[in-house]
């Protein structure tokens, strides 16, 4: 339920967002009893209904009273929230329909006035595209790594073949003004044609419903095949859509007339079928109750189906997510990763950066002090120098005894030298250390691109 806690409140960040508030961020208790949309208290009642949760406006007015602290504040909101909706979701609700009540809320105040490539409908699935694709942090944006996979998953579904050259371009710029991009700034850039040039709008608006159901309403695989009926023993032509737990058929791809659902668990199975009555492409899928015998229209669309399938299965039984939210899991796993090991490499840096600075510091008070002792020699030398007359043997002993000071100090100088010497040397190694650290960091991401890739071809 964390999980769909968090999914809801991406959605629900943005509505309270586009709400009126004042110059300190609050709503006056006079706009949360007014009507209209853009209201916390219809906000609120909007949540219930959508979310199928009881609606307790005495619970709202109760939480929202006057205080001290003004009436009703950004914060304030949030405790209210979670303890009067978000606990009680049980997750039988529309998820398109919540987002789209949602979508309602802010897109008039957020939407861009320049004329987009894209519907209104489109730009709304790109909006919770965002949300699903998005980094949980607030303000909401979305990182060039995901606005890269997203592009690539777009261009696909759009049978266009993909600019990484432009998209790389496009990167550089925008690494260098801020983090990511915003949902309203998502849906420009796909609104605005920079990464569909020469495709119409239709190609543009398939290709988002596309990569919609998938990554959204979780369907891994639709299409029209023919079904065996279980009394009749007729064959009839249906539209199938698969997703992590069940596979659903309907009249036509409107999905408007709902025939049946086959439910999945780990113990179905999916097995081909020779052909027979006429029928070709056939394969059966065995549930503990019940089993279907489907006719598909190819031999290739046969083995797709099977696969896809047979791999959900699988996922049923380990227990593991679809493979889209898998992947976006690891994504963000490697991003936590390599930013760990920037700010690793980052405070190494400091350390030794620190460690030069004290070790300069040290050799500046070698340097002072020499030069004190060199003073200090110069001054005894000319003193020894006015005793000449009648002291010259002892002058001679003394200006023995000076050589040798001079020399002591001379080897000292030398042996910092050396010290010096050796320290400098070790900097440089740990230079090069960095810079072969810096290129294998590069050969990871090379590699992690180039593990992308054969994934996506091994997918398709």
């Amino acid at each position: 339920m964390v999980g769909l806690k968090e999914e809801l409140l991406k959605s629900i960040w943005h509505a309270f967002t586009a709400l009126d508030l004042d110059r300190s961020g609050k709503v006056s208790k006079s706009q949360l009893k007014a009507s209209g949309a853009a209201r916390p208290g219809v906000l609120s009642h909007n949540l219930c209904t959508v979310l199928n949760v009881p609606h307790d406006p005495v619970a709202l007015e109760e939480h929202f009273r006057d205080d001290d602290e003004g009436p009703v504040s950004n914060q304030g909101y949030m405790p209210y929230l979670n303890k009067f909706i978000l606990e009680k979701v049980q997750g039988n609700f529309d998820k398109v329909e919540f987002n789209r009540m949602c979508w309602t809320l802010c897109a008039k105040k957020n939407i861009s006035r320049s004329p987009l490539l894209i519907s209104d409908e489109d730009a709304f699935k790109v909006w919770v595209i965002f949300n699903f694709l998005s980094e949980d942090k607030y303000p909401l944006i979305i990182v060039p790594e995901e606005i890269e996979y997203l592009l690539k998953k777009l261009t696909e579904a759009m049978g266009a073949g993909w600019q990484q050259e432009q998209f790389d371009h496009y990167k550089i710029a925008l690494n260098t003004s801020r983090e990511g991009l915003s949902a309203w700034e998502l849906i420009d850039l796909i609104g605005s044609g920079q990464f569909s040039k020469g495709m119409d709008r239709q190609t543009v608006s398939m290709a988002i419903n596309e990569v919609f159901n998938e990554l959204i309403l979780d369907v891994l695989k639709q299409g029209y095949m023919l079904k065996k009926g279980h009394k009749r023993k007729n064959w009839t032509e249906r539209w199938f859509v698969l997703k992590p737990n069940i596979i659903s058929y309907y009249v036509s791809e409107d999905l408007k007339d709902k025939k049946g659902d086959i439910i999945l668990d780990g113990n179905c199975c999916v097995e081909a079928l020779p052909d027979k009555d006429g029928k070709k492409c056939l394969f059966l899928i065995k549930c503990l109750d019940k089993s279907f015998e489907i006719s598909a229209s190819d031999k290739k669309k046969k083995q797709e189906w099977i696969q896809a399938i047979q791999t959900t299965v699988n996922l049923l039984r380990a227990g593991s997510p679809p493979p889209h939210k898998e992947a976006r899991q690891k994504r963000k796993e490697l991003r936590q990763k390599l930013l760990a090991e920037q700010e690793e490499l980052e405070r190494q840096m400091k350390e030794l950066q620190t460690a030069n600075e004290n070790k300069q510091k040290e050799l500046e008070t070698v340097r002072k002090q020499l030069e004190a002792a060199a003073a200090r020699a110069a001054e005894e030398e000319k003193k020894r120098l006015q005793t000449q007359v009648e002291l010259q043997d002892r002058f001679s002993l003394e200006l023995e005894r000076e050589k040798m000071v001079r020399q002591k100090m001379e080897e000292q100088v030398a042996q910092k030298s050396s010290e010096l010497e050796q320290y400098l040397q070790r900097v440089r190694e740990l230079e090069e250390m960095y810079k072969q650290l810096q290129e294998a960091l590069e050969d990871e991401k090379q590699a992690r691109q180039d593990e992308e890739t054969v994934r996506k071809l091994q997918a398709r």
